[in-house]
């Protein structure tokens, strides 16, 4: 391997695990459904349903039901923009239907994706982020656009990278992250880009020069890191957990007889 590509790969293993980090500091909540993207003076963005002004303070509704929200400082405020619809879906032409596949283990799930994260230089907790939130581990997953299996590839973008089967398993999970590590390099290894194209398409995110205001794709590019931002401290708890049992288990004294 060239010292170019090792280069290459662990600055992409350092930008994301650093966007992580940044993500559980900013506590950034998820939601499904979103209406509003407001702009904080600290740089970050929520999502949120509908605001109101609340005894001298904007509050932000997480749902249209207002039982779910938190409030700011107006100065804590830059915009607040409306978050659009993303362009109606074309219907997928004759879509085939699904095969009858033996059923897919978690652990099968897993072996694919370390093989594909290894080859690709993705993180595994980053691919079955993806995973879950495209089709939630369903092999046999179509959009309602088209898209198909674990991680929802569109026949054109399934056919451009040698996938001749979107409802196999592994051939799934290898072109799409095959794909994603292609957006990953088109985008610097900015995982917000790179997720909003992959949802949305690279297109859009070109376009509007950023994460596109689309609902969905807000949602989604949401959605993924948080779930990321989970697993990954959810493996690094594991981690030291390990070490301090090890050590303990190290400091014991040794019996004698």
């Amino acid at each position: 391997m060239s010292s170019e590509l090792q280069q290459r790969k662990t600055a992409r293993r350092r930008n994301l695990l650093a966007l992580v980090a940044l993500a559980a500091l900013a506590c950034v909540p998820v939601v499904s459904r979103a209406g509003e993207r407001v702009t904080l003076s600290n740089g970050f963005v929520e999502l949120c349903d509908h605001h109101a002004p609340v005894d001298g303070r904007i509050r932000l509704y997480l749902s249209p039901a207002e039982d779910s929200y938190i409030e700011f400082k107006p100065a804590e405020i830059v915009t607040i923009e409306q978050v659009a619809d993303p362009p109606p879906p074309v219907p997928a032409a004759s879509a085939p239907k699904p095969h009858t596949l033996a059923k897919l283990t978690a652990g099968d799930l897993r072996e694919m994706l370390v093989r594909a994260g290894a080859d690709h230089n993705l993180d595994v907790d980053l691919l079955s982020s993806v995973v879950k939130a495209e089709s939630n581990g369903n092999a046999q997953a179509v959009s309602r656009a088209g898209a198909r299996g674990l991680m929802q590839l569109m026949p054109g973008t399934a056919a451009g990278l040698g996938v001749q089967d979107s409802f196999q398993p592994d051939q799934n999970v290898r072109g799409g992250s095959t794909y994603l590590d292609a957006l990953l390099t088109r985008y610097h290894d900015n995982l917000a880009l790179a997720l909003a194209a992959y949802n949305a398409g690279p297109e859009a995110v070109d376009k509007y020069h950023g994460i596109p205001p689309y609902r969905e794709t807000q949602a989604y590019v949401a959605r993924v890191i948080h779930e990321f931002n989970r697993r990954v401290l959810a493996r690094e708890a594991d981690a030291r957990r390990n070490s301090a049992a090890a050590q303990d288990a190290a400091a014991q004294p040794t019996s004698t007889h």
